[in-house]
């Protein structure tokens, strides 16, 4: 391959990384709002809802596609992104302003980006809002659930994206379905620089972009910010960031080892399951960060 084949590929990391980074630097203030979607971070029952919502999430997506009622999923997946993004500019106004104004900008800034989505999902425009709505679930659900709670969910989902696009093959046919939509559920990577998502035709075979979904970024990132927030150990403080503890930077660091061996497999071509490699590579990460650290794996 040339070295600008490789640039979609950067892109797709940075994007990574940029989630991530936000993620750990919103945790705190979400954390002092109490925005969390768990009261109990503790109870293993909070995956089984998780998995719940996920399967019937799923089955709602793939009975509208096969209805030809998208509008549907898209009405949803706005109004996710508009309270996401309510949440997200919240937590970070309420450190510098009063809760009424506070209120009144969040409104406004999470309703324009909304609007925005919806009459121009340009790629940059997807990935802008997906980055930070990709950064605040990971936040949230990070805070909201503990050590044991997260890795069980990371391996039932590791195991469940496996099933799904390489067995079942339902995930491959919901991403298909809902592409067209054009909605941050997806990250877009362009292959060259006048790439217009805009104009993309689904219904080719060779596509001029390559597209990560968002959970691939999110989930992974939910133990980074779980390490980082139940995990006692050494800490080291990152400006505009917040405080890192080294099991969180391992966590980090495996994400992106799993990440570069899903890209050799992506360069080959063919589509890849992301969470078997991203999940599989946070664990190890976490697990070899904590060993450094000295502190307890669970």
């Amino acid at each position: 391959m040339k070295i600008t084949q490789y640039i979609p590929f950067i892109g797709m990391a940075f994007m990574l990384l940029l989630v991530q980074l936000i993620a750990v630097a919103l945790s705190e203030p979400f954390e002092e709002n109490d925005m969390k979607a768990f009261s109990n971070p503790e109870a293993a029952s909070n995956v089984i809802y998780w998995m719940a919502l996920i399967l019937v999430f799923t089955a709602f997506i793939l009975a509208v596609i096969k209805l030809n009622k998208k509008w549907m999923i898209q009405a949803f997946i706005l109004f996710t992104v508009a309270s996401t993004l309510y949440y997200v500019f919240y937590a970070i106004f309420s450190v510098f302003l009063a809760p009424g104004l506070n209120f009144l900008l969040t409104i406004i800034l999470s309703i324009a980006l909304t609007v925005i989505l919806y009459k121009f999902p340009e790629w940059y425009v997807i990935d802008i809002i997906g980055v930070i709505i990709g950064a605040g679930a990971a936040s949230i659900f990070g805070i909201s659930l503990a050590i044991i709670p997260t890795l069980l969910l990371l391996v039932l989902l590791l195991v469940y994206d496996y099933i799904a696009v390489y067995r079942t093959k339902h995930m491959i046919t919901l991403a298909e379905g809902v592409m067209d939509l054009r909605l941050p559920i997806l990250l877009v990577i362009p292959k060259h620089w006048n790439y217009s998502f805009l104009t993309e035709k689904f219904d080719k075979e060779e596509r001029e972009a390559f597209f990560m979904g968002l959970g691939d970024a999110v989930m992974p990132t939910i133990l980074v910010i779980s390490a980082n927030t139940f995990v006692k150990a050494t800490s080291y403080t990152l400006p505009l960031i917040g405080a890192v503890n080294i099991p969180a930077i391992g966590a980090m660091v495996g994400t992106f080892v799993g990440f570069a061996v899903l890209m050799g497999l992506v360069m080959k071509g063919k589509p890849q399951a992301g969470l078997p490699f991203l999940n599989g590579g946070v664990i190890l990460g976490y697990v070899v960060g904590s060993m450094v650290a000295g502190s307890p794996v669970i």
